[in-house]
C-alpha cells in the first residue's frame, strides 16, 4: 500500500509516505506551535516532494490516541478531510502505544510503550516483538506506576516520553530494562506506515474514524462535576 500518515498525538508533528516496500519521506517537528499550524503545510510539502497527489494513495493513517486530547482531534480531522477530497481512500486510526512499540520493532522481546498522562498517571500498553511484527500482550490503559510495574518482565525496552523518567525512577540497577534509543522514543509517523502495513484490518471508512482516549475528557469530567 501507498500510506500516508500523520502523527498529532504527542508534542511531535509527524508525517510519513510509505509505498509498502520503502519509506518514501517523513518529517518530525518538536514544536511549540499548535499542531493545527503546521501538520497540513508538511503533509502538502511531503506530497510534492513525493510527486503524488491523493488520488496515488491508498490509504491515510493517524494515531488514534491515547495523547493529547486536541492534539488527536486535529490528526483525525484532517485525516477525515483528506478522505472527504479522495472518496476512496480509505484510513485506520492506531494505538499510539502501538505505533511506538513498531518504532523498537527489531527489539526482540517485551516492549513497553509509556507515555505521561498526569502526575503519577501513565497511559501503558505492553508488547511482545519477533524483530518484525509486533504483538499486543496487555491492553492499552491508564495506570498508576505500581500497575506499570506488572507490565515488565526480563529484557524489556521501555519506549515513550516518560520512559527515561520511568527508568531512573523504577529500574535504574535492572540491566535487563532499557530504554529505547532517543530517535526512537516519541512519536514517528512512519511507525503507524509499519504497524498498518502489517495489520491491513485496521482500514475502515473515515465516517467511523473516532479517538481513544483511555480516561474521560476535561469537558465530560466538568460536565459530570456539574451533574
Amino acid at each position: 500500500m501507498k500510506i500516508l500518515a500523520i502523527d498529532t498525538s504527542g508534542k511531535v508533528a509527524s508525517v510519513a509516505i510509505s509505498d509498502g516496500s520503502m519509506l518514501l519521506a517523513e518529517k518530525s517537528v518538536y514544536t511549540r506551535l499548535t499542531h493545527s499550524q503546521i501538520i497540513l503545510p508538511i503533509v502538502k510539502e511531503l506530497m510534492s516532494d513525493c510527486e503524488l497527489d491523493f488520488s496515488d494513495l491508498d490509504a491515510v493513517a493517524c494515531a488514534k490516541g491515547p495523547g493529547s486530547y486536541t492534539g488527536l482531534r486535529i490528526g483525525i480531522a484532517a485525516v477525515k478531510g483528506i478522505c472527504m477530497g479522495a472518496p476512496n481512500l480509505k484510513c485506520a486510526g492506531i494505538s499510539t502505544l502501538e505505533a511506538l512499540a513498531y518504532s523498537c520493532a527489531a527489539h526482540r522481546g517485551r516492549i513497553v510503550s509509556v507515555m505521561a498522562a498526569r502526575k503519577g498517571i501513565v497511559y501503558s500498553g505492553a508488547f511482545e516483538s519477533d524483530g518484525k511484527r509486533i504483538a499486543q500482550a496487555e491492553p492499552d490503559r491508564v495506570c498508576d506506576i505500581n500497575e506499570l510495574l506488572s507490565l515488565v518482565k526480563d529484557d524489556t525496552l521501555l519506549v515513550g516520553d516518560c520512559c527515561e523518567e520511568i527508568k531512573e525512577e523504577c529500574f535504574s540497577h535492572d540491566e535487563n530494562v532499557r530504554c529505547a534509543p532517543f530517535a526512537s522514543r516519541l512519536q514517528k509517523a512512519s511507525s503507524l506506515c509499519m504497524a498498518l502495513e502489517e495489520n491491513p484490518e485496521y482500514l475502515i471508512d473515515s465516517f467511523d474514524l473516532s479517538a481513544a482516549y483511555l480516561q474521560e475528557t476535561k469537558a465530560e469530567k466538568d460536565k459530570a462535576h456539574r451533574e
